[in-house]
């Protein structure tokens, strides 16, 4: 199963805030395990390691970026999916358009997303991340 994971999981994450981070983790933990197929779009990298500026530094931020990759796909973004995301009237935030454009380049099962109301009308399934792990642990 390939599941893009929105921005927002892995500061859950990274910033171990509550209530998410929990759920983050157990996303983030499955991916490592191969349970499924975790990947991020490049442009999450830059947006993580600028948001985690004011809490930790350079390096801090560098390896734990670089300890994601490990495990984590990043899907690149090509000039056609930026014209589609600035295409899309859908969207009213490009960074979500660009998400999604990634999650259709990996054919994507699920985008997972706590903001759910930022993907209207997505033919690919939009998921909050303990309806993920509902679905995950159903088919275990």
């Amino acid at each position: 199963m390939d599941i893009l994971i929105d921005t927002n999981i892995i500061l859950d994450n990274l910033w171990s805030r509550q209530p998410y981070s929990q759920n983050a983790g157990e996303i983030l933990r499955l991916c490592y395990q191969q349970d499924c197929k975790g990947h991020i779009a490049a442009h999450s990298i830059t947006n993580i390691f600028y948001i985690l500026r004011s809490q930790f530094s350079v390096s801090d931020r560098k390896k734990m970026l670089l300890d994601l990759c490990d495990f984590i796909d990043v899907v690149g973004i090509q000039k056609k999916q930026i014209i589609d995301a600035l295409n899309n009237k859908e969207f009213i935030d490009l960074e979500d358009s660009l998400q999604f454009e990634c999650a259709q380049m990996i054919n994507a099962d699920y985008i997972v997303t706590r903001n759910i109301a930022d993907f209207p009308n997505s033919p690919i399934p939009v998921i909050l991340p303990e309806d993920f792990l509902k679905i995950i642990k159903e088919q275990k």
